[in-house]
This record gives structure tokens, sequence and C-alpha cells, in this order.
């Protein structure tokens, strides 16, 4: 197993645990030093994995099903509509963010909820004062948008993909965010 196929293995155990999982007991799993662990989880981190340690082990936080990550491209002229379809359809946005080869995540809080929060985001991005952070990615970002329940979530993901705004994960990301919530 080369080190991206340890790196997901590790994840996904952790992922599926509802307990910390030593190092130790990490490496016996992978086949591999402790030491090799500590190092790949510590690359996972720079890759925005989200990997907590504790006096126990290690552990990835669950997270609601009323969560999930969504990965979109669209034009700056596209913005507006891609947050209305999200917000007319009962979510809320809660952030964007990219996986930029070299400097990794990149994060910003949003917290978009209504037209009226997707106008006033739109008036910052076409102020000339700030550019949009998909940017810096060619147009690719996510988003983490929060909703009332899975079903929503599903109509959300429904009306993205209709409308052409989802896109599928590349080999050197990091994360699977397209599964059904993270």
């Amino acid at each position: 197993m080369n080190g991206e196929e340890r790196r997901k293995k590790i994840y996904t155990v952790l992922k599926n645990s509802d307990n910390p999982i030593s190092g130790t007991d990490l490496a016996k799993i992978v086949g591999v030093s402790r030491q090799s662990v500590v190092s790949d989880i510590a690359l996972m981190r720079a890759n925005g994995a989200q990997i907590f340690s504790m006096n126990r082990g290690y552990f990835v936080q669950k997270v609601s099903s009323k969560t999930r990550v969504f990965k979109t491209n669209h034009t700056d002229e596209e913005t507006r509509e891609e947050l209305y379809i999200i917000v007319d359809n009962g979510g809320c946005v809660d952030d964007v963010f990219v996986s930029h080869r070299s400097y990794g995540i990149i994060r910003a809080d949003l917290n978009i909820k209504s037209r009226h929060d997707v106008d006033l985001f739109m008036e910052e991005m076409t102020s000339g004062r700030s550019t949009p952070l998909k940017n810096i990615t060619s147009g690719y970002h996510y988003h983490t948008v929060s909703a009332d329940s899975p079903e929503t979530l599903d109509l959300i993901k429904e009306k993205l993909n209709e409308r052409g705004f989802l896109a599928r994960l590349q080999d050197y990301e990091p994360v699977d965010f397209w599964s059904e919530s993270i």
C-alpha cells in the first residue's frame, strides 16, 4: 500500500471508530511504524483533514447528518445563482474553502442563510474590495452547507447538480467531500 492509500485507510478507520485509536494500534492496522502514522496524520491535517488527538489516541469528530460539503465550480457571474439555489432550498452556507495544491486548505466563514445575506455578500464581492476565494483555484471551491434534514441537503445537491455546479474530486484532493456527510 502506498502513502496515499495508507492515509485514506487511516482516515477511514478513524472516521468509522466510535473511540479514539492510538498511533500504535493504527500502525498495526496499516503495517507501518507508529512514527509513520504520526507523519501521515500531520500530512493529512496539513491538507485539511479534521483529525484530533487526545491522550487515548486519534479521532475524527462525527459531523451531523444535517451538514454536507459540496464541491462546486462556476464563474463569478454565477456565484449569486449558486448561493440562491442553496438558500432557496432551505440551506445555510456555513463557509467556503479551497484546496490549494501549495497552500493547502484556505477557509472563510460565511453564514449565508437568506437571499438578503447573498445580496450583501455579492455587494462586497462586486465592490472591488474583495474577490471570490474560488478564483485562486480556477473556480473550484467547497461549501459546507447545513440544513434541517438530510432530505433538504439531498434536494440542494440535486438542484446544484441540475444546474451543473457540482464538481467531482481529483486524485490529489485530501478528503472525500463527495460523500453524504463528513
